[in-house]
């Protein structure tokens, strides 16, 4: 099973990945989603790593390559 995280602040966007992703494999579970720099840190400081992230690249507090800047 692949756990993925899903970073994306347009809910539509993500909603569609989601159903995307289901479509494709039922291996995949989605055991996140975040839409900020500020929840995905969050998120990621709290919870086990997951497998895969999926990440837009424009977050509406900057872009999504800084929570590398904050996480490990």
């Amino acid at each position: 099973m692949i756990k993925a995280l899903i970073v994306e602040d347009e809910k539509p966007a993500a909603q569609r990945l989601q159903h995307m992703l289901a479509s494709v494999s039922n291996e995949i579970t989605i055991v996140g989603q975040t839409d900020s720099i500020t929840t995905t840190v969050n998120w990621l400081k709290n919870h086990p790593s997951p497998d895969l992230i999926f990440m837009d690249i424009q977050l509406g507090d900057g872009l999504s390559f800084n929570i590398f800047k904050e996480i490990r």
